[in-house]
């Protein structure tokens, strides 16, 4: 098996070798993924649930051509909080769906207006001196989370009096250490489950140094049945979610593009970024309608991408085939979320590098000329703004990181075009 260094997006592995491939992407998705509705109060099941159909549903519309894993978005976690404030026990998540099917609905008509004009805008506002930084903040302003996760950096809501946590350091560091002697040493079939068999040895490393809590476990039923909410419509309330779409849609356009360069392919263009809108927007909406939250892609699976080089859609539409089922089996979802935040901190400062330096090799590829200052301003500008931690607030929505840098280089980008406009117009 692997005589090949790569396994391209059509190509179809054998059961027993795409089994823990699949694992792979779920293991890297599932602590973000279950967090979200833990945060909102609601079945983490309906989440897993609707995740696994909606990544799908997607493959489906993209033509099984965009090696992508739709999770639950954290763009949404501000906003919903307002609407859940205003309202009494679960009625406020009610009237939070609204919001998401109006955010779903957004995503399908940017998708139809991309199909109408095409994607030749893109060349224009994201030359390569902006692409590569964008791709390169989407990595470097995730790694601070990662480290909190690995316990080298105080979570925010920490005590004053917060030190470094010697267990959960140590073990981050042997599943960070672990993965990457598997990834550099190993042959064949196992060289492209570094990730898994980190994740796998943290775990035991986890449970000798008494970090993991199996009392969920314990507690979960072996079958239990997704809970379904009713989906209310309140404007006030929809007004006050559809800002996170500000955030969605320059994520979106970035993670497509990243995958891109990861795989070799301008996914932008074939299928086609309006089909990738298209499908996040249908999953979105259908997600909403039986009471889960937006869906986004995800930088965790991006980075499972680079670092094994298997970008086969059949392995990822594998993985929503496992969260599918787990939503139904209590013991295994709770088995898999017991792992320690350590474990997946070890694991994340790993999979956030190997996202920033796909940009940085953007940059290199182009071969972008920093003798042109406009280049050098791009880049610069946009790696400061992305990651100077500045906000923008749009109601109850924060604007920052990968988004508000993209904004900031689609409009430094179109003055550099007015100028040469100007210029040419000037010379005649």
């Amino acid at each position: 098996m692997m005589e090949k260094n790569v396994i391209q997006v059509h190509e179809k592995l054998p059961f027993w070798e795409s089994l823990p491939l699949s694992l792979q992407h779920l293991f890297a998705m599932f602590g973000s993924t279950v967090l979200v509705p833990v945060l909102f109060g609601v079945d983490p099941g309906t989440i897993l649930l609707m995740n696994g159909i909606g990544t799908l549903i997607y493959i489906f519309i993209t033509k099984g051509k965009i090696p992508a894993y739709l999770g639950s978005s954290f763009a949404f976690i501000s906003p919903v909080f307002v609407v859940l404030s205003r309202h009494s026990g679960l009625e406020g998540y009610s009237y939070a769906l609204g919001g998401f099917l109006a955010v779903g609905v957004i995503l399908v008509i940017i998708g139809l207006i991309i199909k109408a004009v095409g994607t030749g805008w893109l060349d224009l506002i994201f030359p390569p001196a902006a692409m590569g930084a964008i791709v390169a903040v989407i990595g470097l302003e995730l790694i601070p989370t990662a480290a909190q996760m690995a316990g080298f950096i105080a979570p925010e809501d920490a005590a004053k009096d917060w030190t470094m946590d010697p267990k959960t350091v140590t073990v981050s560091l042997l599943t960070l250490a672990i993965t990457i002697v598997c990834w550099v040493t190993l042959r064949g079939f196992m060289k492209i489950i570094p990730i898994l068999i980190g994740i796998v040895s943290g775990y035991i490393i986890a449970v000798f140094a008494g970090l993991v809590d199996f009392t969920t476990v314990k507690e979960a039923s072996f079958i239990a049945l997704p809970t379904f909410y009713t989906i209310k419509f309140n404007w006030s309330d929809i007004l006050a979610i559809i800002p996170a779409a500000l955030v969605l849609v320059p994520e979106h356009i970035g993670h497509t593009m990243v995958t891109g360069n990861i795989v070799g392919k301008d996914l932008t263009k074939d299928p086609g970024l309006d089909r990738s809108f298209l499908g996040n927007g249908i999953s979105t909406i259908l997600s909403s309608l039986v009471g889960s939250t937006p869906n986004t892609t995800y930088g965790e699976n991006i980075g499972v991408l680079a670092i094994t080089k298997v970008y086969s859609t059949w392995i990822i539409g594998g993985s929503a085939v496992i969260a599918i089922f787990l939503s139904f089996f209590g013991k295994f979802a709770a088995l898999i979320s017991s792992i320690p935040t350590a474990v997946m901190g070890g694991i994340s400062l790993l999979l956030f590098g190997m996202i920033a330096v796909s940009g940085l090799r953007t940059l290199v590829e182009s071969k972008v000329d920093y003798d042109k200052s406009r280049n050098l301003i791009l880049t610069c500008v946009v790696l400061v703004v992305g990651l100077s931690g500045a906000t923008i607030q749009l109601g109850s929505v924060p604007l920052k990181g990968m988004g508000l840098s993209t904004i900031v280089a689609i409009i430094l980008s179109l003055f550099f075009k007015l100028l040469d406009i100007l210029k040419l117009s000037n010379e005649k």
